[in-house]
């Protein structure tokens, strides 16, 4: 195979080709291609899926609709001549709670019936334990990629690092990398035995040993896009892989959730990514010839995404974006008793609350609230303990005024953490208040607490009470949290390996289903801020 380099002399998208000379070195083995002829290869990609597999309530996006979709891509794609791949940024866990209670399956098995070809690991992956993943990859049927994610007992990946696909005469090389950010995002307890390496580093060993096997070499990545490489407080993203590894072609990412309109080129690599929840099917038409990409054409299309107009008459509708397309029926026949089931289980009255409790990411993750209170009262409670403290990440939403069921609570609490229990000294309980107390506002470190109250003072918490005592040195106290930051996520002090750590085996969002059985109407007036924590 020959050796190129990729320069782009104009950028446009739907319809209007990017054209392209060259690209990545792709490596010495002989080119199965023939000479002077096209070839056509088609890239479709989502991200960041979230549970998402049944229609919203305004019937848009949804897996039926995304099959029919791809199936008519690839049909109008191979009647071309063409070959197509279909690959996935990850993420496919955590955030609608008919999905969670079923721990993915319709949507691993949604994705198996789309046949996709390859994705990446999200940082979500790991919001369930081991076996739950390994489950979810049987469902899928296909590769699930990270060649940064490593297993420490066997020193290799834990799944794939890459697969290479022969399509129409061309070899494709699909590499996967996931953010090394997941050392904090994920739970700590099921990331155990596991090494999260930096990607740049890793792709800069395995990308020149892909350039020397394929013709295209594409990173499927849970990494996030983030504007001229500025990642901030985040690890680096997809730009900075570009810019730092010369030889990947195309980079289809994920998790910052960014709807990239066309895609982003540095360093030779073009940069694609579709939002989120299915909601965009990215498709990136490629000719290949003689072993260089000649032209690109791109564009995000829309899965029966709708907007509102404003009729003749005043009233506001919603209409779709592009034209309707149909639900796939096979599609909608395996997933509708996963819906069915989680519906019913779901909207079982569990209780009542007199008025809205406060999970909003803006507010919560900054200041007390009153659904912070009850979450940490709760845990308090149900474990007898001294204290609950709450990490703000793990709500996730508001709970509003009304009848609660178990989608109420799914919805602020999706991730299953357990509720853990640690007995500390008094120097010891002063250490890890002062340690939580000083996470930054705005961050989901962000603490609410209960049954205790403090004045942080020169980065020190101090006029520590509990349940309105002063604190008594020659005494020991239990705090309830949560197994994420027992584990030292949120880069909360780690908890596990103290003497008197205990997991309970109950479940969070199970604990506050609970004390909404046993309490309501729960009265907002009684979780009201007190400003019992002063920082």
């Amino acid at each position: 195979m020959t050796s190129m380099k990729r320069y782009i002399s104009h950028f446009a998208v739907s319809g209007v080709a990017l054209a392209i000379a060259g690209c990545a070195s792709v490596g010495q083995q002989a080119p199965t291609w023939e000479a002077d002829q096209e070839y056509k290869l088609t890239i479709l990609h989502t991200n960041d899926h979230h549970g998402r597999f049944w229609e919203n309530r305004n019937g848009e996006y949804g897996m039926a609709a995304r099959k029919t979709l791809i199936d008519n891509i690839r049909e109008e794609v191979a009647l071309d001549g063409g070959a197509s791949l279909l690959l996935s940024g990850g993420d496919i866990n955590t955030g609608i709670p008919e999905s969670d209670l079923q721990n993915a399956e319709p949507d691993f098995k949604g994705m198996n019936m789309l046949q996709y070809d390859a994705m990446a690991l999200g940082n979500h992956e790991f919001d369930n334990p081991r076996e739950v993943l390994v489950q979810q990859q049987k469902w899928a049927g296909f590769p699930f990629l990270s060649a940064n994610i490593i297993d420490t007992e066997t020193g290799e990946p834990l799944f794939d690092d890459y697969k290479i696909f022969e399509v129409n005469d061309l070899r494709v090389a699909v590499m996967g990398f996931t953010t090394d950010d997941t050392v904090k995002l994920g739970n700590p307890e099921y990331l155990e035995g596991l090494e999260i390496k930096s990607p740049i580093e890793v792709a800069a060993d395995l990308v020149p040993e892909l350039n020397e096997k394929a013709d295209l070499v594409i990173a499927t990545t849970h990494m996030g896009h983030y504007a001229n490489g500025n990642h901030g407080g985040n690890a680096p993203g997809d730009v900075s892989l570009a810019r730092s590894v010369s030889g990947i072609d195309v980079i289809v990412g994920g998790h910052s959730q960014n709807k990239l309109e066309k895609p982003e080129e540095h360093n030779g690599t073009l940069i694609v990514q579709a939002q989120d929840w299915g909601k965009y099917v990215g498709r990136l038409d490629l000719v290949i010839k003689n072993g260089d990409i000649v032209s690109s054409d791109y564009r995000l299309i829309p899965v029966n995404l709708k907007k509102k107009v404003v009729q003749a008459d005043g009233t506001k509708k919603r209409v779709f974006i592009e034209t309707e397309i149909a639900k796939d029926p096979e599609m909608l026949a395996m997933l509708t008793p996963f819906q069915e089931k989680g519906q019913e289980e779901l909207l079982v009255e569990i209780g009542f609350v007199d008025g809205q409790l406060v999970g909003d990411r803006s507010v919560v993750r900054s200041q007390e609230t009153n659904l912070g209170n009850l979450i940490s009262k709760a845990m308090r409670e149900k474990v007898g303990a001294d204290i609950g403290i709450m990490n703000s990440g793990g709500i996730r939403d508001n709970m509003e005024a009304g009848v609660v069921t178990y989608k109420s609570v799914l919805k602020v609490q999706p991730f299953g953490n357990m509720v853990s229990t640690v007995d500390l000294s008094a120097h010891e309980l002063t250490d890890y208040l002062t340690a939580v107390a000083s996470k930054q506002a705005g961050s989901g470190a962000f603490a609410q607490f209960d049954g205790v109250s403090f004045a942080m003072r020169n980065g020190t918490a101090t006029n520590i009470k509990v349940d309105g005592e002063p604190l008594d040195m020659d005494k020991s106290y239990r705090i309830a949290i949560n197994s994420y930051v027992a584990n030292g996520g949120d880069g909360y002090p780690k908890m596990t390996g103290h003497a008197n750590y205990n997991n309970s085996g109950y479940v969070d969002a199970d604990v506050l289903v609970e004390y909404f059985k046993n309490n309501s109407p729960v009265l907002i007036n009684t979780l009201e801020p007190t400003g019992a924590v002063s920082r």
